[in-house]
């Protein structure tokens, strides 16, 4: 973290962004997004799941300000607002890599 001195609400408010991103459906839907918008069905279609479990998450990525709507006729499409969310999702890829390595090599020693 770059400050030292973080209030109790901005802790919070940095929980709550890790809390979004906790779920792997989450991630499922966001890893799609990345490719663009994408209606609520395409999306259910990416992540094999339903669309009312779909439609729950898109909701609190969109709560969060990850996402935005919008409903062109009867059909809503979802795309990424914040695409620092992905600067994020690859420090903790980047670093989840290292230790998989790390730990690989640990077991092949012997």
């Amino acid at each position: 973290m770059t400050s030292k001195n973080l209030s109790v609400e901005a802790l919070c408010l940095i929980a709550e962004r890790f809390k979004v991103l906790s779920e792997p459906i989450r991630l499922h839907i966001l890893h799609s997004l990345q490719e663009g918008e994408k209606s609520v069905n395409e999306l259910t279609e990416s992540v094999h799941t339903s669309q009312p479990n779909v439609s729950k998450h898109l909701k609190i990525l969109q709560k969060a300000g990850v996402l935005e709507r919008q409903q062109r006729g009867n059909t809503v499409y979802y795309s990424i607002v914040d695409p620092t969310i992905f600067t994020l999702c690859d420090v903790v890829c980047g670093s989840l890599e290292e230790h998989l390595k790390s730990r690989a090599e640990i077991f092949s020693v012997g």
